[in-house]
């Protein structure tokens, strides 16, 4: 099983690859595929950690992205988040998740998640409930208790 990583002020995803004394070795998602150190001080989330706030509870990250995948009919997004309108960006989400919470999900998270689902496709990850959602041993509560 592979842990899809988001690190503080770095660009893209990153796959953990191994873990030091003090650190652990990632390598970016992206045409480089480079090898880098995280360390402590670094603010580094896993993907599995993360959910998206609604009216009712929160949505695990993978479930939204299949939600995606499933509009897009598995392709890259459709939509250019970059450049449409914050209106366009929010329409687009809420056909993905209806129930998204207006107050508290941000057009930057949105626009977050959509490039890390691309990032995610074009590295042909496209089960994430596999990839990304807790197993066995895992610390479910602390998991379903993220939030965006």
């Amino acid at each position: 099983m592979e842990t899809i990583l988001s690190i503080a002020g770095k660009p893209g995803l990153y796959k953990l690859v191994s873990r030091g004394k003090m650190n652990l070795i990632v390598e970016a998602l992206d045409e480089t595929h480079r090898r880098i150190p995280a360390f402590a001080t670094d603010r580094v989330t896993s993907l599995g950690d993360i959910a998206i706030y609604t009216d009712e509870e929160d949505v695990p990250l993978w479930k939204v992205l299949e939600s995606v995948s499933k509009k897009e009919s598995g392709k890259v997004s459709s939509l250019d988040y970059k450049k449409c309108s914050n209106k366009e960006l929010r329409d687009y989400f809420s056909e993905v998740l209806p129930n998204f919470d207006q107050d508290r999900v941000h057009d930057s998270d949105i626009k977050k998640l959509l490039q890390w689902y691309n990032i995610l496709i074009n590295n042909s990850i496209t089960n994430f409930r596999e990839t990304l959602a807790p197993t066995e041993g895992d610390n479910v509560a602390d998991r379903d208790n993220a939030k965006e």
